[in-house]
Parts: structure tokens; C-alpha cells; sequence
């Protein structure tokens, strides 16, 4: 496995270098988001691990620029803890938030299970609800053969929805339906992706027709909503 690590502090660099040998996990360093994002576009890594504060071009601006020109996974690392900052880089397309401090064996689970989601195991699926198409394997969603260009946690939670269309699936349960239980978000992040979700699918958030809110308790995908 190739991981790429950006983050200014060298010290971390060489505790899990040493441990993700052990892994089989051949780890790359870079001190600051230049030189991350140069490594990123001139190799082919299997998951970046970007810390948040850097100095000069901070994680969330690597990240925004590494998404916008790729679908590597991507963790973000950070000693901030609360819940804004989680959902900025979940916004920008991270794919899982782990806090400092944490322990090596806790990183590289989180990368597994992270890359897990990114390469799923499953037969060729594709999902239909009315016009709304998701290729799992693939992570390919479109509405009306439009695609809908959705992060990886944007994508997961649609699923999770087409998969129990008609179905009210409660907020504090949508994460791990998505097979997200291991993000580090509350139930205001799911607010936040669903609003984006709506957005992307053409779905007026005032009186919405596809994702419709159940006050109190969560969300429900309805079965035949037509562009």
C-alpha cells in the first residue's frame, strides 16, 4: 500500500513510518501542501493522510485543490476538535476526520476501512429510484443521466437511502446505514449532507419532493420522484 503523508510534523512522520512497515504500507512525507499536492499528481497513492493546520497552505486548501483533480481517498488529521471544522473538510471531499492524538494501529484501521469503501466487493449493482440512478461498484450516481458529481460521504448516504427508499431512516442512524459509523460526525454534519445532497439533485430544500425530512426524526427518499 502507498500512503502519502502530508504534515509538517516530522516526528509523526518517523512514528508511523516505523509502524506501517510492519503493515506493509510504504509511507511518503511531505513537509508542507506544495510539495503534497506535487507528490499527489506525480505518483499514484492509495490514501493521502493531510493534516489540517500547516503552516502557509493549510490541509483544508490541499484538500479542496487535491479533490478537485482526483478520487484518492483522503484523511484528514488534525489536533482541532470541534464539529465545524469536521464538516469543512467532509465538505471539501475528505472521506474520513481523525483527531489527535491517535495511535497507529487506530490510523491505519481507519485507512482500511476508508479504502474499503473506495474499492467495494460487491457484484456489479446498479440502484434505481425513479430517475435517480447510483452505480455502487462504480460510485457513480446521475439523475435523469445527469451526473451528479457527489463526494464520497454525499454518495454513501444516498445509498444509504435509495437502499430503504420509502423508508424514514432516523438521523443518528444514516451514518452507520451508509456504512459510516466510523466518522467522527454528529447529526448536524447529516443535516449539512443532505442540504448538498438536495442541492446536487435539483430538490428545493424549501419544500422538497425527494429527500423529504421527517421533523424530529430523520429522512425518507421518495420511490417515484421524476425530474
Amino acid at each position: 500500500m502507498q500512503v502519502l503523508l502530508i504534515d509538517d510534523d516530522a516526528k509523526l512522520f518517523e512514528l508511523l513510518d516505523q509502524s506501517f512497515r510492519e503493515q506493509d504500507v510504504s509511507l511518503t512525507w511531505a513537509s508542507d501542501g506544495p510539495r503534497g499536492l506535487a507528490l499527489a499528481e506525480g505518483r499514484t497513492f492509495d490514501a493521502v493522510l493531510l493534516d489540517v493546520m500547516m503552516p502557509g497552505m493549510d490541509g483544508l486548501e490541499v484538500c479542496r485543490r487535491l479533490r478537485s483533480r482526483s478520487t484518492v481517498p483522503i484523511l484528514m488529521l488534525t489536533a482541532r476538535g470541534d464539529e465545524a471544522d469536521r464538516i469543512v473538510g467532509l465538505e471539501l471531499g475528505a472521506d474520513d476526520y481523525v483527531p489527535k492524538p491517535f495511535s497507529a494501529r487506530e490510523l491505519f484501521a481507519r485507512i482500511k476501512a476508508v479504502l474499503r469503501r473506495a474499492r467495494p466487493d460487491v457484484q456489479a449493482e446498479t440502484m434505481v429510484v425513479g430517475d435517480l440512478v447510483a452505480d455502487v461498484a462504480g460510485r457513480i450516481a446521475t439523475r435523469g443521466g445527469q451526473s451528479l458529481g457527489l463526494t464520497g460521504l454525499e454518495f454513501d448516504l444516498l445509498v444509504a437511502l435509495m437502499r430503504r427508499a420509502g423508508r424514514v431512516v432516523p438521523r443518528d442512524a444514516l451514518l452507520a446505514e451508509a456504512g459510516r459509523s466510523d466518522v467522527m460526525v454528529g447529526e448536524r454534519t447529516v443535516d449539512v449532507h443532505i442540504s448538498h445532497l438536495r442541492t446536487k439533485l435539483s430538490d428545493d430544500s424549501r419544500n422538497p419532493r425527494l429527500i423529504k425530512t421527517v421533523r424530529g426524526v430523520g429522512y425518507v427518499l421518495a420511490r417515484d420522484v421524476k425530474s
